[in-house]
């Protein structure tokens, strides 16, 4: 353009070539403003883009729409009846952010899409957030929620609701107490940030209608949480990768370490599995990166979602790698059962080993609890009168009906019972050396023993946890330390039944792992 002009103007007289040139600065200023206003009503679109991230969530088309995203959808819709709500999921699938975050950015706003299925609150709500450190909800939580410091507005919650921030006394800079939030009703609703280090206590008192509890959190914790939403038929949204595997927080929603139908855990309680696979919007670079460096027990974790070899597994082996299909077992493999004595539960478990290969297998349970001695002695003589037994050490105490010793009221009832082995430690060890060496396997009908394997686990400290349904547990390690000590081939009349009948064509279901 400025050659333009200057052509032009050297073709005029020295005052025609003045007023051309001023036109060229008018010009030039117009265009320079018109320029600058642009690029202010650029910015000025960005921020309020930036504000209103929450309509971004789930279109009706485009890469990101909501068909695309079912399990995030299902996890929405249970709100309407379930108060308890948990998706266990891979990293990466944006659970904090497009999950959590969305929803309870919903509840304090009343800004509900039209296609919301879920719960809706028509007034102004009380709610927490909460992750495990101070440091971690204000880096993921509080950003996620409300954009990084000196953006605050910029998350999902809209930046034109948000009201009255209040920022955390102590250490952590940048840490935010609570704020408010508008909500279309015309009120405010109050939003809280927590962490679980600050303790079960500081989760006492206030009543709240949602709790938002991104990574996993303590039993105490949980709990109290609960309670802070009965009297107010309010709700918990859980979030998060199950790195710490079947914790008491996962086996409210995973009964026996499973999936339950349809996601229902109970009357009010939901739960629902995202993997990698539910995410389109995850790379395969960035996928790379998550299990760069992940340690093999936690890549299903990770990836997937699955609980089953967290890092608290007391066997962290994948159950198809251990399981067998049922089969006659022959003769010649020696048997032997161990047993677990008392009222609440009694549980006894038969071993057939394979001394060729050296491979054990652990082919029927019995599993009762509240009966007496006789009903339990009827089901293990059933199985083979003539398999000894080995039964744990504790047995030696007396009964709590008459003061006589269990392993004497046992005996006395017709069973051939040993001393087991009870170190745990020791135990737990060369059941483990026995599994991943493929020398210990077990029936699938062992339906019983699984729901346990799957929930078998140590504590915060390492230790195999107290109070776990663990009874066919300890049968195995008695069954491993000290069953082949004491294994029995089958005797020479019961053999020759079992060739006469295999003849016909009617073997015994007694030779067969199907109890």
């Amino acid at each position: 353009m400025a050659k333009t002009y200057t052509a032009k103007a050297n073709c005029f007289s020295p005052k025609r070539a003045n007023v051309i040139g001023n036109e060229y600065l008018e010009e030039k200023t117009e265009i320079r403003k018109a320029a600058e206003e642009f690029l202010k009503l650029a910015a000025e679109v960005e921020r309020r883009k930036s504000r209103r991230k929450i309509y971004e969530f789930y279109p009706d088309t485009g890469p990101l729409r909501r068909e695309l995203y079912k399990p995030h959808m299902a996890f929405f819709g249970a709100g309407k009846w379930a108060r308890e709500r948990c998706m266990i999921a891979a990293n990466g699938i944006g659970k904090t952010e497009g999950v959590g975050g969305y929803e309870l950015a919903l509840h304090l706003t009343g800004l509900y899409p039209d296609w919301w299925e879920g719960r809706r609150f028509k007034h102004p709500i009380k709610a927490w957030a909460a992750g495990d450190t101070a440091q971690t909800t204000r880096d993921i939580l509080q950003e996620k929620l409300l954009g990084s410091p000196g953006m605050e507005g910029t998350g999902v919650i809209p930046g034109d609701t948000v009201k009255d921030i209040k920022k955390k006394p102590g250490n952590i800079p940048d840490a935010i107490e609570s704020i408010k939030v508008k909500h279309i009703s015309g009120g405010l609703s109050k939003l809280g940030f927590k962490s679980y280090d600050q303790g079960r206590r500081t989760f006492q008192g206030t009543e709240q209608h949602v709790i938002l509890l991104d990574e996993e959190a303590p039993s105490a914790v949980y709990d109290e949480c609960l309670m802070r939403t009965r009297t107010v038929d309010g709700m918990i949204l859980n979030t998060f990768t199950p790195l710490m595997g079947l914790t008491d927080v996962v086996l409210k929603f995973m009964p026996n370490g499973k999936m339950p139908e349809n996601g229902k855990a109970g009357i009010s309680r939901f739960i629902i599995n995202a993997t990698w696979e539910d995410a389109p919007h995850l790379t395969e670079k960035e996928r790379e990166e998550i299990l760069d460096g992940t340690l093999p027990h936690l890549r299903d974790a990770r990836s997937k979602g699955i609980p089953h070899l967290g890092a608290g597994a007391v066997y962290p082996i994948l159950e198809e790698e251990i399981w067998t299909d049922d089969f006659e077992l022959p003769p010649w493999y020696p048997r032997a059962y161990a047993l677990d004595v008392g009222w609440n539960c009694t549980a006894a478990l038969w071993m057939a080993w394979d001394r060729e290969s050296d491979i054990r297998y652990l082919y029927s349970a019995h599993k009762q609890g509240h009966s007496e001695p006789a009903s339990h002695v009827a089901a293990i003589l059933a199985r083979g009168h003539w398999i000894p037994g080995v039964i744990d050490p504790a047995s030696i105490g007396a009964s709590q009906r008459d003061g006589k010793r269990l392993v004497d009221e046992y005996s006395d009832l017709g069973l051939a019972l040993s001393y087991a082995d009870n170190a745990k430690e020791a135990g737990v060890f060369a059941v483990w050396q026995l599994l991943v060496s493929g020398r210990l396997k077990v029936f699938k009908s062992l339906v019983q023993w699984f729901n346990e394997f799957r929930i078998y686990r140590r504590d915060e400290n390492g230790k195999i946890a107290e109070g776990q349904d663990d009874h066919l547990m300890d049968c195995t390690r008695y069954l491993v330390l000290s069953g082949t000590q004491v294994a029995a081939l089958m005797p020479f009349e019961d053999e020759e039944e079992y060739f006469d009948q295999r003849r016909v064509g009617n073997s015994p279901a007694g030779y067969f792992g199907i109890y």
